[in-house]
This record gives C-alpha cells, sequence and structure tokens, in this order.
C-alpha cells in the first residue's frame, strides 16, 4: 500500500493527523493508542514513491555492477558464486558482515537470534532458490543434535522426495551426524527405509534414499579420524577355565540373534559379510530378534500360547547379554544386560501380537566407548551381591572394577556368543574369608545401599503415623490376573514398586548404575502415523508450556523400524479405562473415589484437576489431529488421574473402516464430565477455560504445527492424507478468521455437541459387541 511505501522512505514519517514530516531515521516505530487516520498529501506521496524507485533502482545497479567483477553477491538472502570459483558461504557471510548496509533483511533474520530450527525446516522446505538451501543446510550444524533430530523424520523425507538441490543441502550434516552415532546412523537408515517404501518398486531401488541408506549400512560412514581400541586388562584367569568372554569392542563381531540364538562354527565369518557391517551389527541384530519374535508369536492363536512362547523366546535372548545393545526409545547411554522373561506380557489386540517388556541396563558414559559388563550367572546372585555391595569385606576398587566392569580380550573367540557353554559360565570373583558376608547378603537390596549413607536420618512419629494411615486408607487397588488380558495386572502395578520387585531378583541390582526400562515391540503396524502424532503433540505441549497455558498431555516416543514394524515407549503407572471397568465394575467417578478417597480429600481433588486439564488438552489434539478409534481400550487412566489417549493409527483423513460413526470433535461422556463434577461445578468451567486457551495459543503457532504435517505429505502414500484437501482442513482447524469471541462460541458449541453425540455412544457400543472393550 501507499502507507507502506511512505513508512520505507528514511526521514519521512506520517503523523496522527496524516500529514508528513521530516525527521531523523527511527529504528523503531511505535503505535499510539488511537486509531491513525490517514490524509495524505499527493504530492508528498509521489517524491516519497520516486525516491523508492530510485533507491530500487541504485541497488539493482550496484547488483549488476558487481556480478559483472565476478563476486559472489548475495540477493534476498541467496548466495550466488561466481563461474570461476565458488566461495564458501562462510566468506559470503564475513564480507557481508563488514559491509551491512548491503546486507539482504533475509540474511538478517537468519543470523539473528529469532531463527530456530523450526524457521530453518520452513525455509528448506518452501525456498526456490538453491543458495538459500545451501545457506540452511550449513546452518544446520549450528543447532543442539537434540533440536534437529526432532525433525529427522521431516529432514529425510524432504531428502527422499524433494528435488537434487535440497538434497544436496540436506546430505552433509546428515553424512556428519553417521560418522558420530551409531544410534543416529541406524535410525536414518530405518527411516529412509520407511519413507522410501511408498514408491514403485522400480523406482524406490534406484532412488536417493535407498543408495543414502545402503551407504548407511555398509559401515562407510566411520568417523574421519582412526578410531581408538580400548586397552582392555588381563584378567588372572586359568586358560583351561571356559568362561563368557567377549572380543575387544562387541562390535567386532557379528552376533546372530536369530530363533536358534547359535552362531555355527560352519559360519564362523559372518561378520565379514558386507551387508552386515561389524560397527552396526550388534544393534541391528538385537532389533531384529524382537521383531522376530512378535511375528512368531502372531501366529498362535491363544493368548496363553503367545505369552508362553514369549517367555523362553526372551529366555533364550538373555544368553546374549550383555552386549553393545541399547534401547533407542531410553534418554541416556546405556548397555542393555537382561531381560527378566517372566515379566513380559502380550497386549490387547485382535490380529497381531504386540508385546511389553521390561529391559535392565547399566547407564553408561557413551555406549558406543564404554565397555560392556561381564555377564553375571544366575545362580551367584547372592554372593555376587553381598561382595559387590560391602566395602568391608575385604574387595579392593581394583578387584571389583576387574571382576565386573571389565572384559578382556579375546579377538578369535568365535564361540563368545554360542549357547553351549552358557551351563559352564562363571564370574570369577576372589576367594574371602569373612563371618559377615554370609549374613548380610541375606538382606534386601535397599537396605544394603542405605548403608552407604553416612548420615543419620530422623523421622518424626506423627509422619510415621500420618503415612501409615494415609497408605492404608487408599492404597491403589491390584487387579486380578485376567487370561484373556494378561497385561491388565502388569500395568496396574506401580512403577517403582515393580523397580524395586525386579531389582530385588537380578544379579545385576547391585550395581548403582542399574536402570530399568520398559518398551512395547509392535510387527505388523505402520507406526509412520504414530511417529507424526507424536510430533504434533510434542509441538503442542512446547507450544503450551511457552503460553502457560496449564494443559497437560504426554507424547511418548515412537521408533519406526520399517514400514510395518517399531517400538513404543510405554506410559508407566498407568490402564486403560476399559481395564478399570472390566476389573472394578464400577463407574469412573467411583474409581476415582476408590483410588483417591472422597470428593473433599486432597488427593482427589488434585486427581481432579490433573484430569480436567490432560481431557481439555487431549480434546484439543482430537479435534486439530481428527483422531478417530477413541474407545476406551485406546485411552488410559494413570495413578495421578491424567487420561492419555493411545494409538493414533486413525487421524486426519482416516477412520476405522471408514465407519463414519464418530463425527464428533472429540470424545467427551457423561463419565468424564461426571469426574469434572457435573455441568454446573467449577472444574467443569475449568475445562471449557482452558479449552478456548489451549485453542488460542495453538492458533498463535499455527505454521509450527502445519509445517511437521505438511512436509510429511510429501510423496507418502498413508491413510492419513488420503485426498487432496488434508492440509487445508487442518489449517481450517485452527480458525484463523475468528475472534477470541467467536472462538468462545465456538468452543461451546464443540463442547455441547461432543456430550450429546450419538455417535460416540454408537461407537462405544459397537467395540463392546464386536470387541468386547468396556
Amino acid at each position: 500500500t501507499l502507507f507502506t511505501v511512505l513508512m520505507t522512505v528514511p526521514g519521512l514519517i506520517v503523523t496522527s493527523e496524516g500529514l508528513p514530516t521530516s525527521s531523523p531515521p527511527l529504528d523503531v516505530i511505535s503505535e499510539g493508542v488511537g486509531e491513525l487516520s490517514l490524509v495524505i498529501d499527493t504530492e508528498v506521496a509521489k517524491k516519497a514513491c520516486q525516491k523508492v524507485l530510485q533507491k530500487v533502482k541504485f541497488l539493482k545497479a550496484d547488483g549488476e555492477l558487481s556480478s559483472a567483477n565476478s563476486e559472489p553477491v548475495l540477493v534476498n538472502g541467496t548466495a550466488h558464486p561466481s563461474e570461476e570459483e565458488a566461495e564458501p558461504v562462510k566468506n559470503v557471510r564475513r564480507r557481508q558482515k563488514n559491509n551491512s548496509s548491503k546486507q539482504s533483511w533475509l540474511l538478517r533474520l537468519f543470523e539473528s537470534k529469532l531463527f530456530d530450527i523450526s524457521m530453518a525446516i520452513s525455509y528448506l522446505y518452501n525456498s526456490k532458490e538453491p543458495g538459500v538451501q545451501a545457506y540452511i543446510g550449513n546452518r544446520l550444524f549450528s543447532f543442539r543434535n537434540e533440536d534437529v533430530d526432532f525433525y529427522l523424520p521431516q529432514l529425510l523425507n524432504m531428502y527422499i522426495h524433494m528435488d537434487e538441490d535440497v538434497g544436496d543441502a540436506i546430505k552433509p550434516y546428515v553424512v556428519h551426524r553417521c560418522r558420530q552415532s551409531i544410534n543416529f546412523s541406524l535410525q536414518c537408515a530405518w527411516l529412509l527405509g520407511a519413507y522410501s517404501s511408498d514408491m514403485h518398486i522400480s523406482t524406490q531401488r534406484h532412488s536417493r534414499g535407498t543408495k543414502l541408506r545402503k551407504l548407511i549400512l555398509s559401515d562407510e560412514l566411520k568417523p574421519s579420524s582412526q578410531r581408538i581400541r580400548r586397552e582392555m586388562p588381563e584378567h588372572s584367569l586359568s586358560p583351561s577355565k571356559r568362561t563368557h568372554q567377549r572380543s575387544k569392542s562387541d562390535a567386532t563381531v557379528s552376533i546372530s540373534l536369530s530363533s536358534n540364538l547359535k552362531r555355527t562354527a560352519s559360519n564362523p565369518k559372518v561378520e565379514t559379510s558386507q551387508d552386515e557391517p561389524v560397527r552396526l551389527t550388534p544393534q541391528r541384530e538385537f532389533i531384529k530378534s524382537l521383531m522376530g519374535i512378535g511375528k512368531r508369536l502372531a501366529t498362535l492363536p491363544t493368548k496363553e500360547q503367545k505369552t508362553q512362547r514369549l517367555i523362553s523366546e526372551l529366555s533364550l535372548l538373555n544368553h546374549k547379554l550383555p552386549a553393545r545393545v541399547w534401547l533407542p526409545t531410553a534418554g541416556f547411554d546405556h548397555h542393555v544386560v537382561r531381560v527378566p522373561h517372566t515379566q513380559a506380557v502380550v497386549l490387547n489386540s485382535k490380529d497381531k501380537a504386540p508385546y511389553l517388556i521390561y529391559v535392565e541396563v547399566l547407564e553408561c558414559e557413551n555406549f558406543e566407548t564404554s565397555s560392556v559388563p561381564v555377564r553375571i550367572p544366575e545362580t551367584r546372585i547372592r554372593s555376587t551381591r553381598s561382595v559387590e555391595n560391602l566395602p568391608d569385606c575385604g574387595i579392593t576398587p581394583d578387584q571389583r572394577a576387574s571382576s565386573f566392569s571389565t572384559v578382556p580380550n579375546y579377538d578369535n573367540d568365535d564361540e563368545a556368543w554360542s549357547v553351549d557353554d552358557i551351563g559352564e559360565l562363571q564370574v570369577e570373583l576372589p576367594e574371602i574369608h569373612t563371618n559377615s558376608c554370609d549374613n548380610i547378603s541375606q538382606f534386601s537390596v535397599d537396605s544394603i545401599t542405605s548403608q552407604e549413607s553416612k548420615e543419620p536420618i530422623f523421622i518424626a512419629a506423627g509422619d510415621i503415623r500420618r503415612r501409615l494411615s494415609e497408605q492404608l486408607a487408599h492404597t491403589p487397588t491390584t487387579f486380578k490376573r485376567d487370561p484373556e488380558d494378561p497385561s491388565a495386572v502388569a500395568l496396574k502395578e506401580p512403577w517403582q514398586e515393580k523397580v524395586r520387585r525386579i531389582r530385588e531378583g537380578t544379579p545385576y541390582g547391585h550395581l548403582p548404575n542399574w536402570r530399568l526400562l520398559s518398551v512395547i515391540v509392535k510387527c505388523g503396524d505402520d507406526l509412520r502415523q504414530e511417529l507424526l502424532a507424536y510430533q504434533v503433540l510434542k509441538q503442542l505441549q512446547i507450544i503450551w508450556e511457552q503460553e502457560r497455558v496449564p494443559l497437560w498431555i504426554k507424547p511418548y516416543k515412537i521408533l519406526v523400524i520399517s514400514s510395518d514394524s517399531g517400538m513404543i515407549e510405554p506410559v508407566v503407572n498407568a490402564v486403560s479405562i476399559h481395564q478399570v471397568k472390566k476389573q472394578s465394575q464400577l463407574s469412573l467417578l467411583d474409581y476415582f473415589r476408590q483410588e483417591h478417597g472422597n470428593y473433599n480429600t486432597e488427593e482427589f481433588l488434585t486427581a481432579q484437576r490433573n484430569f480436567v486439564q490432560s481431557c481439555a488438552g487431549y480434546c484439543l489434539i482430537c479435534y486439530l489431529l481428527q483422531v478417530k478409534d477413541r474407545h476406551n481400550g485406546n485411552i488410559l487412566l494413570d495413578s495421578e488421574g491424567h487420561i492419555i489417549h493411545i494409538d493414533f493409527g486413525f487421524i486426519l483423513s482416516s477412520s476405522p473402516r471408514n465407519l463414519g460413526f464418530e463425527t464428533s470433535a472429540f470424545k467427551l461422556t457423561s463419565e468424564f464430565v461426571d469426574v469434572m463434577g457435573g455441568l454446573d461445578g467449577d472444574m467443569f468451567n475449568y475445562y471449557r477455560m482452558l479449552m478456548l486457551q489451549g485453542l488460542i495459543a495453538a492458533r498463535k503457532h499455527m505454521e509450527k504445527v502445519i509445517q511437521i504435517v505438511e512436509i510429511m505429505h510429501q510423496g507418502s502414500q498413508l491413510p492419513c492424507f488420503h485426498g487432496s484437501s488434508t492440509i487445508r482442513n487442518l489449517k481450517e482447524r485452527f480458525h484463523m478468521n475468528l475472534t477470541e469471541e467467536q472462538l468462545q462460541v465456538l468452543v461451546e458449541q464443540m463442547v455441547d455437541g461432543s456430550m450429546r453425540s450419538i455417535t460416540t455412544k454408537l461407537y462405544d457400543g459397537f467395540q463392546y459387541l464386536t470387541n468386547g472393550i468396556m
């Protein structure tokens, strides 16, 4: 507009009367309280336009002159190198800093503190200028690894399905990170394979994504400097004593964790195969074995048979542990040392066999370079625990280190991964003659480790009485064992109680860096939509925290292995509402009272607030993403009162069997409203307010959410992107054209419509009749 043109002219200020006046240039333009009434003199405007045109011509002439001198210039943030010699982007940036008057606005944005990874991904996707794309590719190196990792699916999807300029900008960063990390290498390889699977088979074979995946898995992307091999101290073991030992890095041996779990003598050199690079092999085989178990379980008819088979398969898997393997869903470096096989459970699924396992790990500084722990046989738990935990039993720190934390160097140990010698495995401990060790070994781990504290702990008698009375009054209920639903008992057990129980029964529990993790293994399910939903939930969680809206959601991590397999981070201390209603035979409100006490207790009120904040958060999620299949088996209730929605297999443009039952904006049943205190209660009004605040905050940052989905739409055949209007409909659900008053009316309508929805009741009835879900 003409007003905008005037505002760009240095020294020209439009007053509240609309008359331009001459004054020194201003860096900041502040708006007055009153509205501006514009009355612009035509002569002044004409002169201003002439000045702007002259300025533009001057800049163009200056740019042509620079180009004629064969020097790189920067136009709209795009670096154009000369034909004789392409100057690095860093030199261009350095020269532009020295001559800030010629610096473009786009480059100023790129170099500002406001420029974050989200904006970088947006410009990389939307820009058509190769220079801008190359610049963004270089800027990726300046962001934190964790920030870039969040957008790794978007980066790799752009690499696979967009033009060469985008791919050339992304590849150097991916290759650099692959050289640094085995974990990053495998995640890239898995995602590249999964997101290339939508291509036609002939195109996929020669695509860039397939080539990069082969490059990663060929193990050519090693660190540029020669990897330092760790020096392993020699063990004073008798040569005639066969013990379970490993080679210097455990990555130099190709383990075979298949169904027979045995590397035969006829194929001792399997690690030399080019398809199985030694650096990546242990982890790949570990993941492959977990997926293989899931596929074999799916062939069995009953849950009991599946559970028995799962326990026996995991028992065999334990013979290969500890090893240089880890759970990619964990947030810290570790080595897997044991899978307590009797604790594993098969989850509810009609056609497939997802299962939940608990995994014992030892935390370490770096899983690629730290020594792999020595295997401790199950039969030596007591002596090992007592000797290891008591410094006054006669073991020096050096002896402890040599017994438990180091691995001797066995380069040519072809039978290091054989099962035949499992029965002869021993842990070598120095012989100690004390009178106290055997007695103390009968104590629990908690009692032993508590002796390490030097300072006495004083607890008031009143506190003890209060805690005991609270425990007796509101002890969490336990579920009965159900052959048709074996996971209910395992999921209901409090996490800390499970950790304590498993730690007491494991030979590794005495180690201070022992941790317990859990993971859900899924075969036959495409988790790419789950990963997309996780990214959207995580982004909205960050937005609501920034905007200080007290909504609560629980994004759980997703690991995509292929287009039909993956792993999911379980939500601990949570069971499904279906399991709650089936086991307790109570309404949701009565179950809340049973778990958290009467209405006026602090514990109940806290749980009620948690329920409201989480219900409002997930209602907005379900509306924005159009999440379907919302039966009570897919809604969890945790021990603090939060609800957590799981299974995002039907989002955006897809619904289960296209039945069209769920037409309401989200699921809000009368039972949910009862827990909130009824329609006239303060907590229900609080719920409505949170819905409005959450939607206002979300639409303020709409572009951050839209770009996550839009980039994954590129080249995708996922059901959630069926049709051409998926992205447009998603944008419309943010209602950018409505005022806050209009938005409040909309929220009220959605809440009322969802409460009275007949289709929600029909779908719950359909699930009960067909699958027995209450």
